[in-house]
């Protein structure tokens, strides 16, 4: 029976990133679980950025920490997005515009390391264990701390699922679930139309969100960062796809970090980028679709082919969890918790080969997780390839093992 009289502790929680399904339930199983065995819980509000923002001249409002209850946490528990609300606030290159108030005379540097500030709250506050929730940039800094000398436990989340480490990231088979049942909605539209239908998914770096919808037939063709691809060999595949079919039409999901041939950068909605130097990605979609129509005569008998352009974005990342993105995060946080009561920390749990398990949180730096382009993507015909499913995770090639 868990103990729940002795203090054992304070628990820190934090989600960091952009949103996806399932934190709230990761956020929930720490909390229930942390609370039952006599720990507790305070919720950062805004993810890293939280830790800069607090000053310790008075005691943070509800604005800043939250003491989490089961009350709490089980009202939200079954919703997407993340109440604590989130940042893409990197501590250790903080723009001198970025700096909080209390903060502008003691940091005057063009970008500042704040961690020293995020040391000192974390001790105010009293927290024995940080658990971040987020992807590769959230919990590099995660890493950073458990260097520092922080307890730290992470919880990989990502859409892209591209954090070192672990087969699954909490967010992924919503995002494929969503992706799969957009496109075969707007594939109505693009029959009725006789179009080309280019859609335009996540992954900056990985394209497991374009692949594995392609592999599950939701599209024709798929375009992935791992490779550049040629406009007029995709419109040549395209074109022929839609002629074997009586609707005349055809798909191809376009990763947001896809690059043509030749081409040597990404395609940006702006040139500002984040504290971890990121521009934001969009538009290679609509640049695809254009290109599309203009090389199409040369493939359809001299008749130009029309094109739908749909970026899916946040429609795939807002609203609840599916089945798995609400199982995942309650066994993340559960896992958490084992790790804390047997004085473990410096961990990343994660999913390999099917079992949950835990790895050194280190690995999230080590290396990137992207699509084994050489096993599972033809490039001559822009699609995924496979020989044997035996053995192979759930998601077929999404293990960096």
């Amino acid at each position: 029976m868990a103990n729940v009289k002795k203090h054992k502790g304070t628990i820190g929680i934090l989600t960091g990133g952009g949103d996806v399904p399932g934190l709230n339930p990761a956020i929930r199983a720490v909390t229930v679980r942390a609370l039952r065995e006599g720990y507790r819980v305070l919720g950062i509000r805004r993810g890293w950025a939280g830790l800069i923002e607090m000053c310790r001249d008075s005691e943070p409002g509800p604005d800043m920490v939250m003491n989490l209850t089961e009350e709490v946490v089980n009202r939200v528990g079954r919703t997407g997005g993340t109440f604590l609300h989130t940042s893409r606030t990197r501590p250790s290159h903080v723009p001198r515009a970025g700096l909080p108030n209390h903060l502008q005379e003691s940091y005057t540097d063009d970008v500042n390391d704040l961690t020293k500030e995020v040391l000192a709250n974390l001790e105010h506050l009293g927290i024995d264990t940080l658990i971040p929730i987020g992807g590769d940039d959230t919990l590099s800094y995660g890493v950073h701390l458990h260097e520092q000398g922080v307890p730290v436990i992470a919880i990989p989340k990502t859409m892209d699922n591209d954090v070192p480490g672990t087969d699954y990231c909490i967010g992924f088979s919503t995002c494929v679930t969503r992706t799969i049942a957009m496109t075969h909605a707007l594939r109505t539209s693009a029959g009725s139309h006789e179009r080309f239908l280019v859609i335009e998914v996540f992954g900056r770096y990985a394209g497991f969100t374009a692949l594995l919808p392609t592999m599950a037939g939701a599209a024709n063709r798929c375009v992935i960062p791992e490779h550049p691809f040629d406009i007029d060999e995709l419109c040549e595949r395209l074109s022929g796809d839609r002629a074997k079919t009586s609707s005349k039409y055809s798909v191809v999901l376009v990763s947001e970090g896809a690059t043509f041939t030749g081409q040597d950068d990404m395609i940006f909605e702006d040139q500002e980028t984040d504290m971890f130097g990121h521009k934001k990605l969009g538009g290679i979609g609509d640049r695809v679709a254009r290109a599309l129509r203009e090389v199409s005569p040369k493939h359809n008998n001299g008749a130009r082919v029309n094109v739908i352009s749909q970026r899916l974005g946040y429609l795939v990342r807002c609203g609840d969890p599916d089945a798995m993105d609400s199982i995942v995060p309650m066994a993340f946080g559960n896992l958490a918790m084992d790790l804390i009561l047997g004085g473990v920390s410096g961990r990343l749990v994660n999913v390999r080969n099917g079992r949950y398990d835990n790895v050194p949180i280190g690995v999230v730096t080590s290396r990137k997780k992207v699509v084994d382009v050489g096993k599972f993507y033809s490039t001559e015909r822009m699609r995924p390839k496979y020989k044997r499913f035996e053995g192979a995770p759930v998601f077929i090639m999404t293990s960096d093992y």
